[in-house]
């Protein structure tokens, strides 16, 4: 069964105890980052397994490996030799496990440690890629029948994540710890235990002088208790959401929770997915039963679809998979989603005589048109890249226009009754500069009168830009949590077939 790794990165001793003592019922075991220690508590890591009482990795990793150590080869070996040396007949005093990189060959220090009755972990780490040779460089790796081995890599695409779950698969008898470091690599880390990894490494980065290791580890309570890690077979039923760069989605603490309360054998995964193919290979391995679908995907699955709802026909859009034996079916429940939130809010039955601007023509943007035209509303439809407007407004005779012209941006005033901001401009984990091609405001010209219903189906942060300067001009708003909750609940009914358990709703909290 895979564990729990918490590496500690604090700069003096007392305070890796000290958040040892707060996140020890969610770790197995720790790891000492001597290189994040200043000089002088590095003299005294000797006694740290017998203080900390619970297994520990001896690591002392070189900024070349991701690591903070900058001196010479010769003083890392003397710190390896300080912390392996006079060992205790107490095995439970002594590092259970010392990490020596695969170019490091001090046969002295290996004797140590097996003196120590320490387990050699031999690790590669690859900072910049995935080896071609990957399964060569794992197998080739171990010196000796007792180490275990670790290969730590750095996907750069969906594709990289397929090849490292394969191999996983492939030596999947083997003792190993394999990782995948960065954003993309978060469903190796929750899914450790399916590719045969014997550690999953965690750390906080949201105490006081605790580094953000920067490599992709998922906070030791996150993984503990949301995604019940330790819970997770090969039985485990797999659910999850592909998107890119999927930096921001409130779906798995929402569907894992519901998993959690009822008692279901299942987990719900982000994937970091920036193309379609090799996801659906990755999702056949795992025999994934229900994915969600979010930007910039919503539009492309629909080809890789065996059947489809209605929805999904009319709209283009499918943001839902189901497997099926055939296949994947798919459907939309962005519409449902939308179409509810929105006339609950302004308390109508219909948009019969509203006259509406959409901005955006993305996936979401064409289950709010479907919508729009299906409740009788006119619609002008604005883009940046104004081809796509026309395209999708020409399908329901709606007008069209481009997001940096003044002219569509004039147009929009009799088209105001209801503004829909349906692009990911704004979303929260974007920082300045990188928010999308749309900026953070994708119609800063227009000039809100106060009077229009402004809807922004981001729901982090909870005011969007837009929407803050909507709200400051007296507008009334509405963002896209509401939507969120009830496509989600469509979700649930149709990955699992069954009800949606709504007296659970009150224990959910996003």
């Amino acid at each position: 069964m895979a564990k729990i790794c918490l590496c500690l990165t604090g700069k003096t001793i007392e305070k890796n105890l000290e958040i040892l003592r707060k996140y020890q019922k969610y770790a197995d075991l720790v790891e000492l980052r001597v290189d994040c220690l200043d000089p002088d508590e590095r003299l005294h890591i000797r006694r740290f397994p017998e203080i900390a009482g619970i297994p520990a990795i001896l690591t002392i990793r070189r900024e070349a490996e991701g690591g903070f150590f900058t001196g010479g080869e010769g003083s890392r070996i003397s710190l390896f030799s300080k912390g392996l040396t006079f060992a205790d007949v107490d095995p439970r005093r002594n590092f259970a496990y010392v990490d020596f990189e695969d170019y490091l060959q001090v046969p002295s220090l290996e004797e140590a440690a097996r003196t120590c009755g320490t387990r050699i972990i031999r690790s590669y780490h690859n900072m910049s890629g995935v080896d071609e040779n990957l399964l060569e460089r794992l197998t080739g790796l171990s010196r000796v029948g007792d180490e275990l081995v670790k290969v730590a890599v750095t996907p750069k695409t969906m594709e990289d994540v397929l090849r490292v779950f394969k191999v996983g698969r492939e030596t999947k008898n083997m003792d190993k710890i394999l990782i995948c470091m960065g954003h993309l690599g978060i469903p190796t880390r929750i899914l450790a235990e399916l590719i045969g990894s014997q550690l999953c490494y965690t750390s906080v980065w949201n105490e006081p002088d605790m580094p953000d290791m920067g490599v992709g580890h998922i906070g030791p309570q996150e993984l503990s208790e949301r995604y019940r890690f330790r819970s997770i077979t090969a039985k485990t039923r797999i659910f999850g959401i592909i998107g890119y760069p999927l930096k921001v989605t409130s779906s798995p603490p929402l569907f894992n929770t519901l998993f959690r309360l009822q008692n279901m054998d299942a987990v719900y995964v982000p994937f970091p997915t920036d193309a379609v193919e090799p996801f659906l290979e990755l999702a056949e391995i795992l025999k994934a039963e229900g994915i969600s679908v979010t930007v910039p995907h919503k539009e492309t699955i629909t080809r890789h679809l065996v059947e489809s709802s209605e929805r999904v026909q009319s709209i283009g859009a499918c943001n839902t998979m189901v497997k099926t034996p055939q296949g994947w079916k798919g459907y939309n429940t962005d519409a449902g989603g939308f179409s509810d939130s929105l006339l609950h809010f302004i308390g109508k039955k219909s948009l019969m005589n509203k006259r509406i601007t959409i901005i955006g023509a993305g996936g979401v943007a064409r289950a709010v048109a479907a919508e729009v035209s299906r409740l009788h509303g006119k619609a002008l439809i604005l883009n940046r890249t104004p081809f796509r407007a026309r395209d999708l407004a020409d399908k329901y005779r709606f007008a069209w226009g481009s997001t940096t012209d003044l002219t569509s941006i004039k147009t929009m005033e009799k088209y105001a009754d209801i503004l829909i901001q349906t692009t990911s401009a704004g979303m929260e984990g974007h920082a300045d500069g990188e928010h999308t091609k749309d900026g953070i405001d994708p119609i800063e010209s227009y000039r809100f009168t106060g009077h229009e219903v402004v809807m922004d189906i981001i729901y982090k942060p909870e005011r969007t830009p837009f929407l803050k300067r909507a709200q400051e001009a007296g507008c009334r708003i509405l963002n896209g949590y509401d939507m969120l909750m009830r496509q989600a609940k469509l979700q649930y009914e149709y990955f699992l077939n069954a009800e949606f358990p709504e007296h659970l709703m009150e224990n959910i909290k996003l």
